[in-house]
């Protein structure tokens, strides 16, 4: 039997989605485009969620109709690794800021409870 890898792969989405928004806590976009290290933290917990992403996907591609938003990240996590340099920091920004905490309470949803 197989090993169910998805939910290892949805807390691995949901870590990377609350460690992206807690790098910026604190910052505004300024603040945001002038510390390298915190636009790199960002720009790797994007990867790591797209990545995430890829792979729910590639098993279950119904989750593109649960979880729209994952083609998105997809989409960014591509843009960071292959165009890395047309990332635009203020698209990474509102990312993060207006788009992260929906796609985060979605992936926490989905993540298997223990039981009681």
């Amino acid at each position: 039997m197989a090993l169910d890898r998805r939910p290892k792969w949805l807390f691995d989405a949901v870590m990377a989605v609350e460690a992206a928004q807690a790098f910026v806590v604190g910052l505004d976009l300024p603040g945001y485009e002038a510390s390298l290290l915190v636009r790199s933290a960002v720009e790797r917990q994007l990867e790591i969620l797209g990545e995430a992403g890829v792979r729910l996907l590639r098993d279950d591609p119904t989750l593109t109709e649960q979880v729209p938003a994952l083609r998105l990240a997809i989409g960014l996590r591509n843009r960071i690794i292959h165009g890395y340099d047309t990332v635009d920091d203020e698209t990474v920004w509102r990312t993060v800021q207006d788009d992260l905490p929906a796609l985060g309470t979605q992936l926490r949803a989905m993540l298997p409870q223990p039981p009681t």
